[in-house]
């Protein structure tokens, strides 16, 4: 019989593909995408005893990952210091005509993402990308419904107008 807190780990470790996708679209950097998360999940099991049982556990690693970033973004911000780039051989091992342009209208889509301003990345993020409800979406952010709504409109916009013109 498994106790509460080792299902949530559990719990956790399935979550952490789509807390690299919300981190990598608040980041815009897989290298500190992959940072972050390890920052937010490192928080979330120190405190796992705070989750309550019967809520969603992606909105609150989330806020987790959102928090971590916010915090990371600060010290950024005060030190004038970055994370690594990403590493040149990314791209290794890709081929294939319909990998190649699947792969180039992925980076379309994230250079768009990254040009959007952060409230609407976080929406977008969490909404279009990880599939949350508007309600948990605005609950994991900190905002009113409406709030959320509306920048989930402008982003959308936002990036329909930016992708159109990469065409």
């Amino acid at each position: 019989m498994t106790s509460a807190a080792e299902q949530t780990r559990s719990d956790i470790v399935a979550m952490l593909p789509r807390l690299r996708r919300f981190a990598r679209a608040l980041t815009g950097s897989p290298a500190d995408a992959d940072d972050i998360v390890q920052i937010a999940v490192e928080r979330a099991l120190m405190r796992i005893d705070q989750f309550q049982q019967g809520t969603r556990l992606d909105s609150w690693l989330f806020s987790i990952t959102r928090n971590a970033w916010i915090d990371e973004a600060r010290w950024r911000t005060r030190h004038g210091k970055v994370f690594a780039p990403a590493e040149a051989g990314e791209q290794v091992g890709f081929g294939g005509e319909a990998e190649v342009h699947a792969k180039l209208e992925a980076d379309d889509v994230w250079i768009a993402m990254r040009k959007l301003p952060e409230e609407q990345r976080e929406a977008i993020a969490l909404v279009c990308v990880e599939g949350l409800a508007y309600r948990e979406a605005a609950d994991a952010l900190g905002v009113p419904i409406g709030t959320l709504t509306s920048r989930l409109a402008r982003g959308r916009e936002a990036l329909q107008t930016m992708l159109g013109a990469a065409r």
